[in-house]
């Protein structure tokens, strides 16, 4: 065998674990079958402007480990993500907060809000809280919902609030104070150029194929194998189809220096057809003459489109649950990241799960096993 490490996904989970492996004195060879590294955190440089091709990627985390680990390879800006929303018209500011309930109802003070909030609730009369709709105007009251949740939700998963499970509503969060920042993490920032150039500094050293597609490589190449691709696509779908959702992004360059004065506006109302404008500039404080938005179109997936966010129901959790014990057949295998944990992670996770995962790796491979 050539290489200790196959590891297929040239992605944050690929790049950090072929570092740590490397580091540890073990040949790696990291292959893509996009023609770029950085996974969906790819930017690309475009009349200088740093782009996020895939949509907007902001580095937040708590874990002091973590943040001292992506900044052996790149420094940070300490970009704070402030989205707005727009209504048909109406601009609003996220995450939901007393800016928000001011905008929405006149009110100045946390207890006005949560009086407003609790009024709309007495009228509703939950009785159980059994899918996203009945979560989300529990926490929010029916204006909110209306204006800044429901169409949004509706586009960004292919379904109404009603068909979703009550969680994917409590990733958002909502504060009774003046505060803009979606994010109450500690570190928060993007890195100086780009993430694909902190993805590169992590791969230096490290042997990278793109254009490479896992099945083309011979089966022996290498003792162990890191799989950061679709699990259910490893096993050919031989239990049926994972759900995913995908998106299509149109980009524009415009003559202006500045188009809408915010990083990510997010349009809630249904009929507009894309979720969100990314004005990609503003990710790094740009002066540049012009400027460069992108619109997000949520799409079904299908095979042959890249798969962004896995659709987490009980219906899939049954059918990872047999893919999982599967891939107990391969004990060669190591299943990771977003796509091979079919887990919607934020970054800081992705990177605290390969660093633990190198570790594990590290120590079996010193035992023998």
């Amino acid at each position: 065998m050539t290489y200790d490490y196959l590891i297929v996904g040239a992605g944050l989970y690929g790049a950090v674990l072929a570092r740590e492996m490397t580091d540890r004195g073990y040949r790696c060879l990291v292959i893509d079958r996009r023609a770029h590294i950085a996974g969906n955190a790819y930017t690309e440089d475009t009349e200088g402007i740093v782009v996020h091709r895939y949509g907007a990627h902001i580095f937040h985390t708590n874990d002091e480990g973590v943040w001292a680990y992506v900044n052996r390879f790149a420094r940070f800006n300490g970009f704070i993500n402030s989205p707005i929303a727009n209504y048909k018209g109406e601009i609003y500011n996220l995450p939901f907060n007393m800016n928000t309930f001011s905008r929405m109802w006149g009110v100045s003070t946390p207890a006005q809000a949560k009086a407003k909030i609790a009024s709309q609730l007495e009228e509703l009369d939950l009785k159980e809280i059994t899918n996203c709709e009945e979560q989300a105007l529990s926490l929010v009251g029916r204006d909110v919902y209306e204006k800044l949740i429901r169409g949004y939700t509706h586009k960004q998963w292919g379904r109404p609030c009603k068909e979703l499970p009550a969680f994917i509503i409590r990733r958002l969060p909502c504060r009774f104070t003046y505060d803009n920042n979606y994010f109450c993490d500690r570190y928060q920032g993007i890195p100086e150029g780009g993430y694909t150039k902190m993805v590169l500094r992590m791969l230096e050293g490290v042997e990278v194929r793109l254009g490479t597609q896992y099945r083309d490589l011979p089966p022996d190449i290498a003792r162990r194998t890191v799989y950061t691709g679709c699990i259910d696509e490893f096993f050919d779908y031989c239990l049926g189809e994972l759900e995913y959702r995908s998106l299509r992004f149109e980009s524009e360059t415009l003559c202006e220096e500045n188009h809408q004065g915010v990083a990510v506006v997010n349009y809630t109302d249904e009929e507009t057809p894309y979720t969100r404008v990314i004005e990609h500039k503003h990710f790094e404080f740009g002066t540049q003459e012009k400027t460069i938005i992108t619109r997000e179109y949520p799409m079904a997936w299908e095979k042959g489109r890249e798969p962004y966010y896995p659709v987490n129901d009980e219906k899939n959790a049954a059918l990872l649950a047999r893919y999982r014990e599967l891939a107990k057949t391969r004990p060669d295998v190591r299943f990771g990241g977003r796509l091979g944990s079919y887990c919607y992670y934020d970054m800081d996770q992705v990177i605290a799960q390969a660093l633990a995962d190198a570790r594990t790796e590290a120590a079996q491979m010193e035992a023998g096993v």
